[in-house]
């Protein structure tokens, strides 16, 4: 009697555990479908990148394989959203500079940049910024240089 009645009991909690374990996993996969699906509002031109962050927005600068447009769209977010760096520190350049040399340099020695995109983004950059004019200059200057001449 002892027994049947422990054999029912552990039958009884793996039914529930089976019944809690599919539970647990149909909320996800309903998720991923969602997320899978394009909305019929956009169109492929019209998607902008989710990530406004600048440590999203440097990946996609860095990746040689961007194209131009994808390029020209980020240093635009960075203008937009990252644009004022913070005051210099006496005659020193504030850390969080670095970030924007970085930028620089590797925009200047993209494969897919041009003229243009350099000019617009070290414009931009100067007016938001006007007491870091010289160390951008400097920054532009050394990502073409480093370029290589073929």
């Amino acid at each position: 009697m002892e027994i049947t009645l422990l054999l029912k009991s552990i039958m009884g909690l793996v039914v529930i555990l089976a019944l809690l374990i599919f539970l647990l996993f149909l909320p996800s996969s309903r998720k991923k479908r969602e997320v899978e699906l394009p909305s019929k509002d956009e169109t492929p031109s019209q998607k902008r990148p989710a990530d406004t962050d600048l440590q999203s927005l440097r990946a996609i600068i860095k990746k040689k394989k961007t194209t131009t447009k994808e390029l020209e769209e980020a240093l635009d977010l960075i203008i937009k959203y990252h644009g004022k760096v913070h005051e210099k520190l006496g005659q020193r350049a504030h850390p969080d500079f670095d970030v924007y040399m970085d930028i620089l340099f590797t925009i200047c020695r993209h494969p897919n940049t041009n003229k243009d995109i350099v000019i617009k983004f070290d414009r931009e950059l100067g007016q938001l910024n006007p007491e870091y004019k010289k160390e951008i200059n400097e920054a532009i200057t050394k990502g073409l240089n480093s370029r290589r001449v073929q």
